[in-house]
């Protein structure tokens, strides 16, 4: 039985949960105090609830992010210092360079290993073979509903109670929408650390009334060609922010533990 550590106690994460593989169990939860009861009394008892990482006297097989960019701020570092793997999906965190270079760091110093969650896209492993011959540009577009943007900045720059027509909110580089949206914008990190870069991977965001689905649109260009990708999400109906597809990586990369030895590697 391989067991994994969770960072997070939200939606994601119990939507993780609830699709573990066979062979694969979670351990510890690390999560904030006010969530430590209802961890405990999970698995009949045998899950940990944890405030940090360090409090861990086990060996995860995998520690598995599915919180906020704040929690890999928090706990990146801590995790692959002790040689742990660690499989994120808020990349976007990764769009503050001083952490970055700092995660990197850590994981190179602690010989842990950082993985990048392809999270809510497909094509990633296209996307990074494609750098390899030379990127002269990639655009990623957002389309979300009203609901899928509340609670985010984007509230100061549209009015979603009143929107009614498609409206473009937002035009800029990777890191700019990460840092400016940080429950939103981790597509746009993951696609700008498998392309061409935080700084030139260009980004915009729509609100559109007409959809209930969360649209993302790749176009990318280079020596090798060119491809576009659109793939239309449903979101997670607990969590409207969050596409169910993010999830399911989460869940992907769990069977990898049993299914090809991601844990021995």
């Amino acid at each position: 039985m391989k067991k994994i550590m969770m960072i997070g106690f939200g939606a994601m994460a119990h939507e993780v949960m609830a699709r573990l593989p066979q062979g694969v169990s979670v351990g510890w939860i690390v999560a904030r105090p006010h969530h430590h009861q209802a961890i405990s009394q999970l698995c009949d008892g045998q899950l940990i609830p944890l405030t940090h990482p360090d409090e861990c006297q086990g060996q995860p097989d995998l520690v598995l992010e599915c919180a906020s960019q704040k929690a890999v701020n928090e706990y990146g570092e801590s995790v692959l210092n002790r040689g742990w793997k660690l499989a994120l999906i808020s990349t976007g965190a990764l769009a503050d360079a001083g952490l970055f270079y700092r995660v990197r760091q850590a994981a190179l110093q602690g010989k842990g290993e950082l993985i990048i969650l392809s999270g809510a896209v497909a094509g990633m492993d296209g996307l990074s073979a494609a750098r390899e011959g030379g990127l002269d540009n990639v655009t990623y577009i957002s389309r979300k509903s009203p609901a899928s943007w509340r609670g985010s900045p984007a509230e100061q720059r549209v009015d979603l109670d009143n929107v009614s027509q498609a409206t473009i909110f937002f035009e800029g580089s990777a890191r700019e929408a990460a840092s400016s949206f940080p429950a939103n914008a981790n597509v746009a990190a993951t696609i700008a650390l498998m392309g061409i870069g935080m700084d030139k991977t260009r980004v915009k965001m729509i609100v559109d009334l007409h959809t209930q689905k969360n649209t993302h649109k790749i176009h990318v260009a280079g020596r090798f060609g060119e491809f576009d990708i659109e793939l239309n999400g449903q979101p997670l109906a607990t969590n409207p922010k969050t596409s169910t597809l993010a999830a399911l990586s989460a869940v992907q990369i769990c069977r990898r533990l049993v299914s090809d030895g991601l844990a021995d590697e």
